[in-house]
């Protein structure tokens, strides 16, 4: 997706991640990469869905924290595990 239509869509809404009861840290073990990993994955801003290239930091066998950036500023959520598509896919 280009640049510029991310930024706009980037601009319609807040950045859903996923709730803490989703998560569940307290109950799944989560691995912290040393060094993130090159990944594609879908987040919603403001509800409208979008593809982007990130990073994924961490993960759970659920769930997985990405950060990217637009337009210069760091975005970081937490996406369910099959919305990112990483080179080996895995994580």
């Amino acid at each position: 997706m280009s640049e510029r239509i991310l930024q706009r869509t980037a601009e319609t809404g807040r950045l859903d991640t996923l709730t803490d009861s989703e998560l569940q840290l307290d109950k799944l073990p989560l691995t912290r990469a040393p060094v993130a990993r090159p990944v594609r994955a879908w987040v919603r801003f403001g509800g409208i869905p979008v593809r982007v290239d990130a990073e994924a930091c961490s993960w759970t066998s659920r769930a997985v924290a990405i950060r990217f950036r637009i337009d210069g500023h760091e975005h970081r959520c937490w996406v369910w595990a099959g919305a990112v598509e990483g080179p080996d896919d895995g994580l």
